[in-house]
């Protein structure tokens, strides 16, 4: 009877060891994808005529908080001035268990593919330069080599550059 009695308590002591297990360490986390610091190489506007020409210097950050690999696909981070894009490769990738992939990449934005319709003439007076970013990683989560969910990561920065002291005054991201 006793031996029975101990079989009982392991089996409900394991069962609970698995269960705590499979609702924490087994959970899918969606990553998250952010931008690292600007280093601005070059920045020139011309309020006159208005144009501007910038070139700088980021981080794309790939954070994966699961207890397995998140392996993702070539994807674009797009950088763009009120909707008019220049688009940026990420490339094919892995960021490991519980770590942060850093991607570098260099960034080159001008106003030649933009409407003579656009507010660029204001905003270059006022001294500023607004600026988006998206970027959208999709790939999977590989934990324990037993699950595999595909997840998808997105990204959306305001950057507002300071043309005074070719700057970045503020960089916002959701």
């Amino acid at each position: 009877m006793k031996l029975y009695k101990c079989i009982g308590i392991l089996i409900v002591f394991q069962i609970i060891i698995l269960t705590v297990f499979a609702l924490t360490v087994m959970k899918v986390k969606t990553p998250k994808v952010r931008l690292g610091a600007i280093n601005i190489q070059s920045l020139n506007s011309v309020p006159a005529t208005p144009s501007f020409d910038a070139s700088f210097t980021t981080q794309i950050r790939v954070k994966n908080p699961n207890w397995g690999p998140f392996k993702f696909d070539a994807s674009t981070a797009t950088f763009s001035y009120q909707g008019v894009p220049v688009g940026q490769v990420i490339p094919k990738s892995k960021a490991r268990m519980r770590s942060t992939k850093k991607i570098g990449v260099t960034v080159s934005v001008n106003s030649k593919a933009l409407p003579s319709s656009s507010d660029l003439g204001s905003e270059l007076k006022n001294g500023v330069l607004t600026l988006s970013s998206q970027a959208k990683v999709s790939g999977k989560v590989e934990i324990m080599s037993v699950t595999k969910k595909r997840k998808t990561a997105q990204m959306y920065c305001a950057i507002v550059f300071d043309l005074s002291t070719k700057a970045i005054q503020t960089l916002q991201c959701e």
